[in-house]
């Protein structure tokens, strides 16, 4: 299960979340991420008080955390959508080539090093525009062929749930009630060890509409190194969302 908490430091409020891992002498470990999010995982036993105890000694630490990441956000430069700007596609970074190509339909390709988009017009609406549409794509084959190949290793999953895309700020995912798994076309510029994370992480609330121990040890058995993933995927966030 999943608890929210919180502690006064200076004038500020900082919230944590606690995850409890059924992994036998699992340390307690804070994760401060550059979204802004605090993480704390902790053994399934261990007692509340004990964890908030633990959180406020590293409070300090858990601040300058934040502030750091607060700084790099501010300091973060909006994409211009011109030839020559870093992009991401399957966790590696290519250069953006612009082509004005008023005769042809607008479109984009992977060339080498490079992703090359051809549009009418060089406004960067336009350049966005045709570089969505070409993730997507991208994140419409890909996801479909990596949900087939994590399902058929799950044996109580008989067939591909329903899955669309739509576009989150925040997630990479999320799973209805109803049993729909809801996928962020951004996560096609993750690494695909991150994007298969993402979906094991959904396709474990198909059986656990939680984060209990149980859903955890279900998410441990198709990937033991989920943590370690999360974490590279927490990390990228900033850059990957970023627009």
């Amino acid at each position: 299960m999943t608890t929210r908490k919180s502690f006064i430091y200076g004038t500020d409020r900082i919230e944590y979340e606690v995850s409890f891992v059924p992994v036998k002498h699992h340390r307690l470990s804070i994760h401060v991420h550059p979204n802004g999010t605090v993480r704390v995982d902790a053994p399934e036993k261990r007692d509340h008080h004990e964890i908030h105890r633990a959180v406020l000694k590293r409070a300090g630490w858990i601040k300058h955390h934040l502030d750091e990441f607060k700084r790099q956000r501010e300091q973060a430069l909006p994409r211009t959508y011109a030839s020559g700007e870093s992009v991401f596609y399957l966790g590696r970074r290519y250069q953006l080539k612009v082509k004005t190509a008023s005769r042809r339909t607008p479109g984009a390709k992977l060339v080498g090093g490079q992703i090359y988009v051809e549009t009418s017009s060089r406004q960067p609406s336009a350049i966005r525009k045709c570089l969505s549409a070409w993730y997507r794509n991208r994140a419409t084959d890909i996801f479909t062929r990596r949900i087939d190949e994590i399902v058929d290793g799950i044996k109580w999953l008989r067939q591909p749930p329903t899955w669309r895309l739509v576009r989150m700020q925040k997630q990479w995912g999320s799973c209805s009630p109803a049993g729909v798994i809801l996928l962020n076309p951004h996560l096609v510029k993750a690494p695909r060890e991150c994007i298969d994370y993402v979906i094991s992480h959904e396709l474990c609330h198909l059986q656990e509409h939680n984060h209990s121990p149980r859903y955890y040890r279900l998410l441990r058995k198709i990937m033991p190194t989920w943590e370690k993933v999360k974490t590279r995927l927490d990390d990228m966030a900033e850059l990957l969302l970023n627009e």
